[in-house]
């Protein structure tokens, strides 16, 4: 009998587990499938990834999450997303000067949740963050950094608060020191400091497809030769090393680097590098004509686009402003050194403390917003790579102000009525 009831009991167990384990099951099968693909930069690795799992865990009991990371950077997405948007990731990060060849080639879902909280959050439609991610009163991203920018980068232990205010001193003691003073040649987001500093201009049209440049100007006070001649004494001295971005790293991290003018985005591993000599101010002054002037800057932010051929949009734009929101602004702060966007980030005490940042807001007098055509970058390249080289063919300098102007005020061109030119025969 004993046994008999034993075994009853037993039985009953199992049958309630497996009720239980099956209504569990049920429940889970019940959950939507939620399938989103991201794009990343590489150096947004492990940030994204603990937003992606913070995300996961606060909606586990809306839906049953399957999220892919891939890395994709920030200056290649455009050409990447507008080379096959329907194959392009959910959620994407971005530059603004890509805005409106995304926006215009229908890469750029239009924001409809919580939209108005979202622009209040980042300061408002007449703020810089918000009105690049706008057109026609409509939001299409979610703003992410503020004063996307650069500046200037110094060791304590070699320059005073005296000596970064001009470039020349700064070369002067790099090379007396056998270290070296760093920017980029090759990069027209840099040497637009030294066009502008001087006023000659580059902006974009209305059409927002073409460009208007004055870098060749042959009147005025400073003329486009001024500045050319100006680079080139700056490249030919020994205390100055045209580097990109990885190599100004590396050369603060074994030390042949003590200056340099860079992004804000490395503002940790300089810091890691140099340690309690870390420093930051806006950028110098530049020697042209025999005038000293102050150098200016682009000033830029970084978006985050949903893909408007989404299968889960609304999911994605949860996602999005989730990367976007206070709290994930902040890490990327901590974490990175970017500026936030979102005004309650921006105005805590870390970040107001912060080098770089004061550095940016410094800088931020003498900056202006990247507002460009892709006319620009290639030109410029070539130029800075001629400058930074010496000018070894020795052309003159007009000539390649010239070539560059032109190119970078040059029609687009579209690359669709081409292709179906060409198959016609025409």
């Amino acid at each position: 009998m004993k046994i008999a009831t034993v075994m009853k009991s037993a039985a009953v167990c199992v049958l309630l587990l497996a009720m239980t384990s099956c209504s569990h099951n049920s429940a889970s099968e019940q959950l939507p499938e939620v399938k989103l693909s991201v794009w990343r930069s590489s150096e947004d690795a492990e940030l994204i990834n603990q937003i992606i799992e913070e995300f996961k865990a606060e909606h586990a009991e809306e839906a049953a999450f399957f999220i892919t990371v891939s890395d994709e950077s920030v200056d290649t997405c455009r050409d990447t997303v507008l080379s096959n948007p329907r194959a392009a990731a959910d959620v994407y990060t971005f530059a603004d000067d890509q805005f409106d060849d995304l926006w215009r080639g229908g890469a750029l879902l239009e924001i409809t949740e919580n939209t108005e909280a979202i622009i209040q959050a980042n300061g408002g439609e007449n703020n810089g963050a918000c009105r690049a991610a706008m057109r026609d009163d409509k939001l299409y991203a979610y703003p992410m950094t503020a004063g996307n920018g650069y500046f200037l980068y110094y060791n304590s232990a070699y320059f005073t608060e005296d000596d970064i205010k001009s470039f020349d001193r700064i070369l002067e003691i790099s090379a007396e020191n056998g270290r070296k003073f760093a920017m980029d040649f090759s990069s027209g987001w840099y040497i637009y400091s030294f066009f502008k500093g001087v006023g000659l201009e580059l902006e974009i049209n209305e059409d927002r497809l073409s460009n208007r440049c004055t870098w060749n100007s042959d009147n005025g006070k400073y003329k486009g030769t001024d500045v050319a001649e100006a680079m080139l004494s700056i490249a030919a001295h020994n205390g100055f090393l045209n580097c990109d971005n990885t190599g100004f790293l590396d050369g603060v991290a074994d030390g042949s680097i003590i200056a340099g003018i860079n992004g804000a985005w490395n503002a940790s591993a300089v810091e890691e590098k140099w340690g309690e000599n870390y420093a930051a101010a806006k950028l110098p002054c530049y020697t042209i004509a025999g005038d000293s002037v102050q150098m200016c800057s682009f000033s830029g932010y970084k978006l985050v686009g949903v893909n408007p051929y989404s299968s889960n949009s609304e999911w994605a734009m949860r996602l999005a402003e989730k990367i976007t929101d206070e709290q994930s602004q902040m890490k990327r702060f901590n974490m990175m050194g970017e500026c936030p966007s979102n005004i309650n980030a921006a105005q805590s005490d870390a970040v107001q403390s912060s080098p770089a940042i004061a550095a940016l807001f410094e800088q931020s007098e003498f900056a202006y917003t990247q507002s460009v055509a892709d006319t620009f970058w290639n030109p410029s390249y070539i130029f800075g790579v001629t400058i930074a080289g010496g000018n070894p063919d020795d052309k003159p300098l007009q000539y390649l102000l010239d070539t560059m102007v032109r190119e970078i005020t040059a029609a687009p061109v579209n690359v669709l009525e081409s292709a179906e030119t060409e198959q016609l025969g025409g």
